[in-house]
C-alpha cells in the first residue's frame, strides 16, 4: 500500500511540473512571435538600427529560454519514460506469476481429471449435506480458474496499454529533441545576424553619439518637467496642510469665544462656570494628502510586482545607468524603462488615478503623467492622448498611443516616481 502511494504522488508531482512546463514553453513561445513582429518592422528600414539590436538580443534571450525550457522537457521525458518502464516490468512480472500459477492449476485439473469423475464425486457423497459441500467446492475451484483467466486477459490489456504509452512518450521525445535542434539552428542565425548589425552599428559612432546627446537633452528636458510637476503639487499640497491648520485653530477659537460668552452669563446668574475638559489633538496629516489620496497611495504601495503592463513588448532600455549597446566605455542614464512595442500599440494606465499633466515635448513625444497618491506614473513617447489634466482614469484605461520612432523603432518610455524619487518600473510590473 505504501508503495502504492508512493508511486501515486510521484506520478502527481510529475504531472504538476508537466503544466508548469508546458506552460512556461507557451508563454516563452508568445513572446517569440512577439519580439518577431517587433524584429518585423524594425527590419523593414534600409538602414540598422540599435531598436532593431535591441530586438535582436531579446529574441536571442528567448531562444535561449525556449532551448532551456526543452532541455527540461527531455529531461522530464526521461523521468516519466523510466516510471512507465518500471511500470511495465512490474505488470510483466504479475503477469508471468499468474500465468504460471493458472499453468499448474491447469496442469493439476488435468491430473486428476484422468482419474476423476465429477458426477461421480457428487453422487457418492453419504448424505444430502456432504453432496451439497461438494457441489460447492467444485464451484468454487471452476471459479477460481475462470477468475483467474480474467485478472490475466485484465493485465495483459494493461500491458499492452503501457507499451503504447511507452511509445508514445518516445515519439514525444524525439518530437522535443527534434524542436530542440531546431530551435538551436535559429539561435545561431540570431547569433550571427547580430554580429552582423553590431559591426554595421560600430561604423555609425559620429551617429551614434549624436543620437545619444539629442536623447540625454529630451531626458532632461523630461526630468526637470516631471520635478516642476512634483513641486507643484508639493506646494499645492503644503498649502492644503496650511489651510487645514489654520482651519482647524479658527475653528478651537471660536470654541473657546463660545465658552467664555456663556460663562460670563452663566457668573452673572451665580451658576458655576462650565468646565471643559482638554481634548486630544487631531492629527494632521504631515504628507498634505487628502484621505482619498492617501488611500490610493496605500493601495499603490501594495501593487508593487503586480501592476499590469502598459503595453505588449520588451524592455529594450533598463532603468538606470547602463553601458551603451555598441559604444565601449559610453553610460547611458534611463529614468524609467523602455518598452519596444509595435507602433500604434495602445498604451494603458497601470493603476487608478488622476492625470495631473497631459504636454508634448521634443524627444519625447506626447507626455502623460497620472497621480496616484504620492507616486506619479509617466507615459512618454506618445501619440493621440485622449486623456486631459484633471480626468480620473481606471487601470487598464486607454490613454493614447506609442508614437512611431524616427529610425522605425517604437518605445514606450515609462518611469515610476515617489515624490521626487524615480523608482525602477521592473520592480513593480508583473514578472513575464
Amino acid at each position: 500500500m505504501l508503495t502504492m502511494l508512493l508511486c501515486i504522488t510521484g506520478s502527481a508531482f510529475a504531472q504538476k511540473t508537466r503544466e508548469q512546463l508546458e506552460k512556461e514553453k507557451s508563454e516563452n513561445q508568445s513572446k517569440i512571435r512577439e519580439i518577431q513582429n517587433i524584429l518585423k518592422q524594425t527590419s523593414s528600414q534600409k538602414n540598422v538600427n540599435l531598436g532593431q539590436l535591441k530586438a535582436l538580443n531579446q529574441q536571442i534571450n528567448t531562444y535561449k529560454k525556449q532551448i532551456d525550457l526543452l532541455s527540461d522537457d527531455l529531461d522530464l521525458l526521461d523521468s516519466e519514460l523510466k516510471v512507465l518502464e518500471k511500470r511495465k516490468q512490474k505488470l510483466d512480472s504479475s503477469l508471468a506469476k499468474l500465468k504460471e500459477e493458472y499453468g499448474h492449476m491447469i496442469y493439476e485439473a488435468s491430473k486428476r481429471n484422468a482419474y476423476f469423475n465429477q458426477l461421480v464425486f457428487l453422487f457418492s457423497a453419504g448424505t444430502f449435506n456432504q453432496f451439497v459441500l461438494r457441489y460447492k467446492y467444485l464451484k468454487q475451484y471452476t471459479e477460481a480458474r475462470q477468475g483467474q483467466a480474467k485478472e490475466i486477459e485484465a493485465l495483459q490489456t494493461k500491458v499492452v496499454a503501457e507499451r503504447q504509452r511507452i511509445t508514445a512518450k518516445k515519439n514525444q521525445q524525439k518530437n522535443v529533441l527534434n524542436t530542440r535542434v531546431t530551435e538551436s539552428t535559429k539561435l545561431e542565425g540570431l547569433k550571427v545576424k547580430q554580429n552582423e548589425v553590431i559591426q554595421e552599428l560600430s561604423q555609425k559612432e559620429v551617429e551614434l553619439r549624436r543620437q545619444i546627446a539629442e536623447n540625454k537633452r529630451a531626458t532632461d528636458l523630461l526630468e526637470a518637467n516631471i520635478r516642476r510637476i512634483a513641486e507643484r503639487e508639493r506646494r499645492e499640497r503644503l498649502e492644503r496642510e496650511r489651510r487645514e491648520r489654520e482651519e482647524r485653530e479658527a475653528r478651537r477659537k471660536a470654541e473657546r469665544e463660545r465658552i467664555a460668552r456663556e460663562n460670563a452669563e452663566r457668573e452673572k446668574k451665580g451658576e458655576a462656570a462650565i468646565v471643559v475638559a482638554p481634548k486630544e489633538e487631531e492629527p494632521i496629516d504631515v504628507s498634505g494628502m487628502s484621505a482619498e489620496e492617501n488611500t490610493l497611495a496605500s493601495s499603490f504601495t501594495a501593487s508593487q510586482s503586480r501592476l499590469p503592463w502598459p503595453v505588449r513588448g520588451f524592455v529594450s532600455g533598463h532603468f538606470g545607468q547602463r553601458p551603451h549597446a555598441v559604444l565601449k566605455g559610453v553610460m547611458v542614464d534611463n529614468l524609467g524603462v523602455d518598452i519596444q512595442t509595435p507602433a500604434g500599440e495602445l498604451v494603458k494606465a497601470v493603476y487608478d488615478g488622476v492625470v495631473l499633466d497631459v504636454t508634448e515635448m521634443p524627444g519625447m513625444g506626447n507626455v502623460v503623467a497620472i497621480q496616484h497618491g504620492n507616486y506619479m506614473t509617466i507615459y512618454a513617447k506618445m501619440t493621440g492622448v485622449i486623456v486631459r489634466a484633471g480626468q480620473k482614469v481606471k487601470a487598464r484605461e486607454n490613454i493614447g498611443k506609442v508614437a512611431p520612432g524616427g529610425d522605425g523603432t517604437s518605445e514606450l518610455q515609462f518611469q515610476i516616481w515617489k515624490n521626487t524619487s524615480r523608482l525602477n518600473p521592473e520592480n513593480w510590473l508583473m514578472r513575464r
